[in-house]
């Protein structure tokens, strides 16, 4: 912090010391100063400034010339050009001066971190004055009796330096003052001239770094002389329509020089200058006639004059002049032609004659009227019509013919030459040939081959070509000898119709046209395509041609470029007469993007974009797959209505299924406690031969009058188990219910279902008892499967039944054809058994003894019941064991009502309806 705060200190005291006055003189006195002092230096040069401490700084701020550094314009100048030649003197060298800018200071670093400014010079750098070249001295006429002389001359390169120039001149004992240009370094002038005396004149260049000085030049002032231009010009017109007579005044005297003119004239209105001959006019003279002339025209006259023997200048050309030959005669007779319209009647012409004013060269004054003479040919002995008109065209009606016309224009002198234009009856004589266009320099050149027959004359027309105006026609009149001509007046990007007629002294040759362009450009827009027809795998474009308007050129091609969205562009050209085209090899069912483009020789233009999307399917392709398939639909149509109809009963038997009415079943009138009324014995059969079909019986045998035990009931659990895969077709007492639905009886219900669940579905089936050879069948028992809920004293009486008993009540049933169960090791007891005729006598013994036994025991609803299923169940366990079950052997190990096995079988209609057990 001490060491930081002392540098402070000793850089104060050194400003202190720099900048303290002295006591002597009262000025500022530096610590230093650097030599040379504001130098001018040459651009390039080598360059070498010392800096020089003063003695008195030294010990009282402690510096030296090492400390010393150099900046020019605050830029550091590198220590590689530092020299320390003493402990007070430094240098700076600089090899190249153009790369020194000023200032150029010298500076100090106190105690190494200060830097204090010493001293700074002004460094100015440029070039020494190049010899002034090109000395020209010229002595202008200022008036009658003045004359300046100004020379000038080239001031070489710029020097970046203050350089000055003088013009001296001097005659060979005497020398003049010095002529300083003001605000110009390149030209001087001296007002007080001599002439007849030799004057020599040269310029100096001086600036810092030297002087130059241009090449002498000797001259007599008289023969560098400019004068004025002839004064108070006139024209005036003399007797001749071609001579005009020019007069003018010379402003410098006869005595100091004689003169010599030049006359240039022009038609008013043009820019092309003509001019006397010069040693026509090469003599002292104030007049001159100019001859030659056209009759009728403005002419503009100028004059201007110089030394006669042709040293010094030309003087200014005189202020323009105007002057007008006087009036002659027409010099020509006007061009004449005619459009002929047949639209209204062939045999009837309107003849509409056209012709062109005469050019004033040709006219040689005002026409004042044309005369029209029409003299027909074909008839000597029509008189000759005239006519006179003011216009440039006259209409006429003649017949068809041939016809004289004859025009004269008049003026103040006189007519001109006769016109004279021949209308045949028809153009049969030869056309031209080859005939083309060309454009030149602005203009379009029109030429031709010459018919091999000699012609007097051509007639070129050409119009506008507009789509929306009728073809303004303009002609021009060429003579017999030309082969092409120049076209005025075209424009560019127009369409011109061109047609050349040759002229024959006996008539009139056939046009032949051509269209043509100044110049051409790209058209102004390009077509507009559409769709004119859109397939699968094609697409008809049609558009219209551009109006001549929109063209600007000739129409080489079109060129329809398409594509899809994602799909690289294709080009196609098409002849530009077409206004049709189709593309092909399209992809069906695809959105393309279309666009036209139209080109002439100097560019294109294309229109705007159309978009179109190919059909999915071809020509006929719909139709030949809807037919087909709408045949083959209408078959299976046919096909399916046949098949319902020949199975149309096994169809309703399948949608619309036969539910019989359990109210109006043939079951509610059988009740097992009335056997008289079937008149069972043990001798008769209950049926005949034949009366029963297809029974199954499923058949459960009671071994002994006990209750049945876990071990008894497993054969039921195993029925159970086994139904519950089976597809769920009923048994019935007989007959095959092949219309049953799959649904679970109320014997096929778990034990542990609820009394509820038990009574949700009553089971019927139909017992056919089918006659002997068409004999009656003595009854039919129904039974059939149905949804309906039982009635409250239905459910009441199976739950009275209640508990294991009630179980194994519901556990008994007849399965029908044995078609419930699909297992391959079933038992014998859940199989089909048919009954044959040596059956019957036991089973209808079996029957009859039960019915027996229960006539003569007061068994109430529920004992009947289970009599009815231990006969039953006793028939069936003929099949499980393979015996034949003998009625005494059910009368030797009767059941109780609690032990016996119980069927579901349906009963009698009591007071309630119908009670199922």
């Amino acid at each position: 912090m001490f060491s930081q705060w002392s540098w402070v200190a000793c850089g104060f005291c050194l400003v202190l010391n720099i900048c303290s006055p002295d006591a002597s003189s009262g000025l500022v006195q530096s610590c230093g100063h650097i030599i040379p002092e504001s130098p001018v230096l040459a651009l390039g040069s080598n360059f070498t400034a010392l800096c020089i401490l003063n003695e008195s700084c030294l010990d009282f701020g402690n510096i030296y010339a090492s400390q010393i550094i150099w900046k020019i314009k605050n830029r550091l100048v590198p220590k590689e050009q530092y020299r320390e030649i003493n402990r007070t003197v430094s240098s700076v060298t600089f090899n190249d001066t153009s790369s020194l800018a000023t200032p150029l200071t010298c500076n100090i670093l106190a105690d190494g971190q200060m830097e204090q400014n010493i001293y700074g010079i002004t460094v100015t750098v440029g070039l020494a004055p190049e010899k002034p070249k090109n000395l020209s001295c010229i002595v202008h006429q200022v008036s009658r009796f003045t004359y300046v002389m100004n020379c000038t001359w080239d001031p070489g390169r710029h020097t970046f330096l203050d350089t000055q120039f003088k013009l001296r001149y001097s005659w060979p004992e005497e020398v003049f003052p010095d002529c300083i240009p003001k605000d110009v370094n390149n030209s001087c002038s001296i007002a007080d001239i001599q002439f007849f005396v030799n004057t020599e004149i040269w310029v100096e260049a001086t600036n810092a770094l030297g002087k130059a000085e241009s090449d002498h030049l000797v001259v007599d002032p008289i023969d560098i002389v400019k004068p004025l231009s002839p004064q108070n010009v006139s024209v005036t017109s003399g007797i001749l329509p071609t001579v005009l007579q020019l007069t003018w005044q010379n402003w410098i005297s006869y005595a100091v020089m004689t003169l010599k003119f030049n006359i240039r004239y022009r038609i008013v209105g043009e820019t092309d200058w003509m001019e006397v001959p010069s040693e026509d006019t090469a003599s002292q003279r104030t007049s001159f006639s100019v001859q030659g002339l056209r009759p009728y025209t403005k002419y503009a006259f100028s004059i201007r004059c110089m030394k006669e023997d042709g040293q010094g200048y030309w003087s200014d050309w005189s202020e323009e002049k105007i002057g007008t030959t006087i009036e002659d005669q027409p010099s020509k007779g006007p061009p004449i032609w005619r459009i002929i319209d047949t639209s209204h009647s062939p045999a009837f012409w309107t003849v509409h004659l056209i012709w062109k004013a005469l050019k004033p060269f040709e006219a040689n004054g005002v026409i004042l009227q044309y005369e029209v003479t029409v003299r027909d040919k074909s008839s000597l002995s029509c008189p000759v019509k005239k006519y006179n008109v003011t216009s440039t065209n006259h209409t006429l009606q003649l017949p068809e013919g041939t016809y004289e016309v004859t025009l004269i224009a008049r003026n103040s002198v006189g007519p001109s030459p006769a016109s004279v234009l021949l209308i045949p009856a028809s153009n049969s004589k030869a056309p031209v040939k080859n005939l083309r266009t060309l454009p030149k320099h602005d203009k379009l050149w029109v030429g031709w081959t010459a018919p091999n027959s000699y012609v007097l004359k051509y007639v070129i027309e050409w119009c506008l070509v507009s789509s929306s105006s009728d073809c303004i026609i303009e002609w021009q009149i060429a003579q017999g000898d030309v082969q092409g001509v120049n076209l005025k007046g075209i424009k560019p990007f127009k369409c011109y119709l061109i047609t050349v007629y040759p002229l024959y002294a006996d008539g009139q040759g056939s046009g032949q046209s051509v269209k043509a362009y100044l110049k051409q450009d790209r058209p102004s827009k390009g077509p507009t395509v559409q769709t004119k027809k859109v397939g699968k795998a094609e697409a008809v474009l049609t558009w219209n041609h551009l109006t001549v308007e929109e063209q600007n050129g000739f129409i080489r091609n079109y060129t329809i470029l398409y594509k899809t969205i994602d799909g690289n562009e294709t080009v196609v050209t098409v002849d530009p007469s077409k206004t049709e085209y189709t593309l092909s090899s399209l992809t069906s069912d695809t959105l393309y993007t279309v666009r036209m483009m139209a080109s002439t020789d100097n560019g294109s233009s294309t229109g705007p974009d159309f978009t179109f999307t190919t059909q999915k399917f071809g020509k006929g392709e719909i139709e030949a797959i809807v037919v087909p398939v709408c045949l083959a639909f209408l078959l299976i149509v046919l096909l399916g209505v046949l098949f319902c109809f020949n199975k149309r009963d096994l169809i309703k038997k399948h949608i619309w299924p036969i539910v019989p009415d359990p109210s109006k079943s043939n079951i509610a009138q059988w009740s097992p406690q009335v056997p008289a009324k079937h008149n069972f014995n043990s001798k008769d059969q209950m049926y005949s031969e034949g009366s029963f079909t297809d029974v199954s019986v499923v058949e459960i045998e009671a071994d002994n009058k006990k209750s049945f035990s876990e071990q008894d009931l497993k054969p039921f659990d195993l029925l159970k188990k086994e139904k519950s895969t089976s597809e769920g077709h009923s048994s019935g007492i007989g007959g095959s219910s092949c219309m049953s639905s799959p649904r679970q009886s109320v014997s096929d219900s778990d034990e542990g279902e609820t009394t509820q669940n038990t009574s949700s579905t009553v089971q019927y089936s139909t017992v056919v008892l089918n006659g002997y050879r068409d004999q009656t069948p003595l009854q039919v028992f129904s039974r059939s499967e149905s949804t309906q809920p039982l009635l409250d004293s239905e459910e009441r009486s199976e739950d009275h039944s209640g508990g294991a008993d009630s179980t194994a009540q519901r556990q008994q049933y007849f399965r029908q054809n044995g078609q419930d169960e699909t297992s391959t090791d079933r038992p014998c007891f859940e199989r089909t058994k048919q009954i044959t005729h040596a059956d019957e006598g036991d089973l209808v013994g079996f029957v009859q003894l039960q019915i027996s036994g229960q006539s003569s025991q007061p068994l109430g609803l529920g004992m009947e019941k289970n009599t009815q299923e231990a006969a039953l169940s006793s028939v069936l366990q003929t099949c499980t064991e393979g015996q034949t079950v003998r009625p005494g052997t059910v009368e030797e190990n009767p059941l109780s009502v609690d032990e016996m096995p119980k069927s579901y079988l349906p009963q009698t209609v009591r007071q309630g309806g119908y009670m199922p057990q």
